[in-house]
């Protein structure tokens, strides 16, 4: 039941759609029907300036740490850890306050993946950079670096230091890997049009 519990507050949590309550109090609208569509730091930084965007950016990693650190505090279970990474993500991308039409997941992603993986988060971020930079696209950095983060996370407990337990830390990568790939899914269509928007 504690478990349970910790599950639906991981969504909770990342049902909060910071960058559209940020847009909607800034300038009032819907930040969905604007760019992407999405509520995360990009299109709210297109949509309401730089400022605008990196205060979604750390807030939304916020919560996806909080969400992992709350399961590990209360449960101490790696599955149950790994479900609250997943169902946290998920939240973001399926908010219940927003008709479940939220973000792409990227960055409360990333808050997830600094308490899980931080080596495998920071050598994805280097991959994130270093597409974004040559090709101004960050819908297709974040797609790659969100692919790369499972194979990051097995190279590791290879190669560097094992887990102690990889199977729970492997299944969250990969299914929140899936889920910000679909969420991406749009992103996707327009980049093999040619019709993505750039940095």
């Amino acid at each position: 039941m504690r478990s349970l519990l910790v599950l639906i507050i991981a969504y909770l949590i990342g049902s909060i759609p910071f960058g559209y309550l940020i847009v909607r109090t800034k300038q009032g609208g819907d930040i969905r029907q604007s760019g992407s569509g999405g509520t995360g730091a990009t299109n709210v930084s297109r949509r309401a300036g730089k400022v605008a965007g990196v205060l979604t950016l750390l807030l939304d990693a916020a919560k996806g740490a909080a969400a992992v650190l709350i399961a590990q505090n209360v449960s101490g279970s790696a599955w149950v850890k790994a479900a609250a990474a997943i169902a946290v993500i998920a939240g973001h991308i399926f908010p219940v306050w927003l008709g479940f039409r939220g973000g792409k997941g990227v960055a409360t992603g990333v808050g997830v993946f600094l308490v899980l993986a931080p080596m495998a988060l920071l050598c994805a971020g280097v991959v994130f950079v270093s597409i974004v930079f040559f090709t101004r696209y960050v819908s297709l950095g974040s797609i790659m670096a969100a692919t790369l983060i499972p194979v990051l996370v097995w190279l590791q407990n290879v190669f560097i230091e094992p887990f102690a337990d990889l199977r729970p830390l492997l299944a969250a990568a990969v299914v929140g890997a899936l889920l910000i790939i679909f969420a991406h899914r749009g992103n996707i269509q327009r980049l093999a049009r040619g019709t993505e928007s750039q940095i």
